[in-house]
């Protein structure tokens, strides 16, 4: 372990009388590190599946599909008193509002801090080894926190994201003050104070921020338009996340989508279960056991049919 760094051994909350033990010891802090996982590689709707929390004594992974909403962590995520401590806290704190409507104020960010000081490499790990020397392993990094149970080891990785947090708060708090930025940081936690989780208004175009999607023309971009509500359409029917979907490294690319929609038959465009049908069979879309749930997964065609186009084809046409 690396010099300087306070090492807890975490406890696994997922009891609603060791929630409030655990969160009547918080409220006494006057600082604590806060994390949380989502699932949104293996879940179409997201949201808080795990809830890690450190002290300067304690560490704690807090399950809240078992024990809710606490009252308590309310009241100290949105205390004026008690310092939140986050690593990039941006899509922490749209979730909290999502799942329970909480604004978690003062606030500090370790990856703002960082930026704030010119470093380059501001993930967490690397902050970690530039201060301390700590290496994290990163092997859970997209693991599915909605399975039940978790290993011991996922819960010991989650628990390393806030176990040394308030340390590296410090170091970086330190480095801001000798800078004479400390000022521009607290300017940047009070604007993050008010980050929410907010629904598209009308149309949702999130389908223009696919890589390659302004490469295409009118018409195309109208058909990758539907392809792509057609696949967001089967990932919400069976609760995955579109990035699920495996498709053939030719037809990785907007154009290669377009091009699988123009050689459906005019007919079944407008038939979902023939498109479907169509659309599954071209990429062998299968529900397959994962950790011990279904998720949606799209294996790699062998055989060439003869209605499928290399890239350079394409792309040509």
């Amino acid at each position: 372990m690396a010099a300087g760094l306070t090492v807890h051994e975490p406890s696994y909350i997922d009891t609603t009388p060791a929630a409030d033990r655990f969160l009547a010891a918080v409220e006494q802090s006057t600082t604590v590190a806060v994390d949380t996982e989502g699932a949104s590689f293996h879940r179409f709707v997201d949201r808080i599946y795990l809830l890690q929390m450190s002290t300067r004594d304690l560490t704690a992974v807090l399950d809240p599909l078992a024990i809710g909403k606490p009252a308590a962590l309310g009241r100290i995520l949105e205390s004026d008193r008690i310092e939140k401590v986050f690593h990039d806290a941006d899509y922490d704190l749209r979730l909290l509002h999502q799942d329970y409507g909480w604004n978690t104020r003062k606030l500090f960010d370790t990856r703002v801090a960082a930026q704030l000081l010119g470093v380059r490499a501001f993930g967490l790990a690397a902050l970690l080894e530039r201060s301390f020397g700590l290496k994290l392993d990163k092997k859970h990094q997209r693991a599915d926190w909605s399975m039940r149970p978790l290993p011991k080891d996922m819960l010991d990785y989650a628990s390393q994201d806030t176990m040394y947090l308030l340390e590296l708060r410090d170091r970086l708090a330190g480095e801001l003050e000798t800078a004479g930025r400390w000022s521009w940081a607290q300017e940047e936690f009070e604007r993050s104070e008010g980050t929410r989780w907010e629904q598209p208004d009308g149309e949702d175009n999130g389908f223009m921020r696919i890589k390659g999607a302004r490469d295409l023309d009118r018409r195309e971009l109208a058909i990758f338009r539907e392809l792509v509500r057609f696949r967001d359409g089967i990932a919400r029917e069976l609760e995955t996340s579109p990035c699920q979907f495996r498709v053939a490294r030719d037809e990785l690319s907007p154009r290669g989508w377009v091009d699988v929609r123009r050689r459906v038959p005019t007919r079944a465009r407008h038939d979902r279960n023939a498109c479907h049908a169509r659309f599954s069979q071209r990429h062998a879309v299968c529900l397959h056991p994962r950790s011990g749930q279904q998720q949606l997964g799209v294996r790699k065609q062998r055989e060439r049919r003869p209605w499928r186009l290399s890239t350079k084809e394409a792309h040509a046409s």
